[in-house]
């Protein structure tokens, strides 16, 4: 327990490290910037209970809020997919896994994972450029911000994935 608990801060220092002082910096065409602090969702095994999960992104979130400058954005959105999160793992990993599976390819198989990860990026990445920009108006906008900031988080996350292995 206190081995895991020492990883998942490790993993958190490092995410809140690369998200301020890397991925903030980066807008690709004004739009897109990667929000790779999510990646801390993947990372859970199986029998993490739902509370433990939210107490973890909230932290992180709330964190990445403080030195972003988006008030309560990423935790808004991180919690949101915390929420969703256990559920989407029992769901997608396979029948005869271990209770407390790490998510990886080789434990979930590639496509799995890959449309896990892909999920929880999607419900986070949504809710955060809705949430940013509060409103239905300006849809193109919306839409470019989150799909190109998703695309870019995704690629970042699917290569840390392949060198984890």
């Amino acid at each position: 327990m206190l081995i895991e608990n020492f990883k998942r801060i490790m993993q958190m220092a490092l995410l809140f490290a690369v998200q301020i002082l890397f991925m903030n910096h980066i807008h690709l065409a004004g739009y897109g910037t990667p929000l790779v602090y999510a990646a801390l969702l993947v990372y859970f095994p199986a029998g993490s209970g739902r509370v433990g999960v939210l107490l973890w992104s909230f932290v992180l979130a709330t964190l990445v809020d403080m030195f972003s400058g988006t008030p309560g954005l990423s935790a808004a959105s991180l919690l949101v997919a915390a929420f969703f999160q256990p559920k989407l793992l029992q769901r997608l990993m396979p029948k005869d896994a271990i209770e407390d599976m790490h998510p990886t390819y080789a434990t979930m198989g590639r496509w799995n994972h890959i449309r896990y990860f892909t999920m929880l990026l999607f419900i986070h990445h949504f809710l955060f450029f809705l949430l940013q920009s509060f409103s239905f108006y300006n849809l193109v906008d919306l839409s470019l911000s989150a799909s190109i900031s998703f695309g870019l988080s995704w690629m970042v996350i699917a290569i840390t994935e392949l060198m984890r292995k």
